[in-house]
């Protein structure tokens, strides 16, 4: 056939035949030419090599209505209701360095009704200010990721600022600082429907047994410190009770 290649050439010096493709012959090392023959690509006899294709990286796409029930956002967002709400604890607890505490504890329900937020968000114990704080960010934290924003502020004022104002209501001789009762509120509303699902035997991904440890020191904060109230606790209980029974009837409806 025209143009094609030679099987072998043989070499001048030892006459040996050797392939086309080289220049020198292996045998002697005589130089059979300057450069190899191109090949030729149409032949057959040298097929390039196809470039190896890049597998489309996999990526999700936005969750859809459904497809986990309950969860809104990315679990590792930001939460930014329960962040302010550490933050204004923590202001309150700064603000006592420049005025005395029963300047801003709730004393009683009588005209100065700013003292239903401003004892809310105010310590004088570190030690008691901790174990509430740590509390409201861990479970304020969840169900802001679960449920939304609108749902923590909701339940810090029903069971926080509301527990505070029933026990002014109720107590002889009331001085009411902090929101212990917000505190077992949101860990009430979390924990319930996880502690539900148990007793039926269903999957749940709480930890029960911290969550029980932690609840166990909020439950004995009023025989620690006087400013934490024992009404406004279970206040704070059986408002966290109804809506985690109403946040497991939502889920279970989906």
């Amino acid at each position: 056939m025209a143009g094609a290649p030679d099987l072998f050439v043989v070499c001048k010096k030892c006459g040996s035949e050797v392939s086309p493709y080289i220049t020198e012959c292996p045998y002697c090392g005589t130089r059979l030419r300057k450069r190899a023959p191109k090949i030729d690509r149409g032949s057959g006899e040298a097929q390039p090599a196809e470039p190896r294709r890049r597998m489309p990286r996999p990526t999700l796409g936005p969750l859809r209505s459904g497809e986990i029930p309950g969860l809104r956002v990315d679990p590792i967002g930001k939460p930014r209701a329960t962040i302010a709400l550490l933050a204004l604890s923590l202001v309150g607890y700064l603000v006592l360095s420049f005025v005395e505490p029963v300047d801003v504890a709730l004393s009683d329900l009588g005209g100065e009704q700013w003292r239903l937020l401003t004892a809310s968000f105010t310590y004088v114990d570190v030690w008691y200010q901790l174990p509430v704080l740590l509390a409201v960010g861990i479970y304020g934290w969840r169900l802001e990721l679960r449920h939304g924003a609108l749902l923590v502020i909701a339940l810090f004022l029903a069971a926080g600022v509301g527990g505070n104002a029933v026990a002014a209501a109720v107590e002889p001789d009331p001085f009411v600082l902090g929101a212990p009762g917000a505190a077992l509120g949101l860990l009430t509303a979390w924990a319930l429907p996880d502690l539900l699902r148990a007793r039926r035997g269903e999957e749940h991904d709480g930890d029960l047994l911290g969550t029980l440890v932690l609840a166990l020191v909020l439950g004995l904060l009023p025989l620690a410190t006087e400013e934490a109230s024992a009404v406004a606790e279970l206040v704070g209980l059986g408002v966290g009770a109804v809506v985690g029974a109403l946040l497991l009837r939502t889920e279970a409806n989906r």
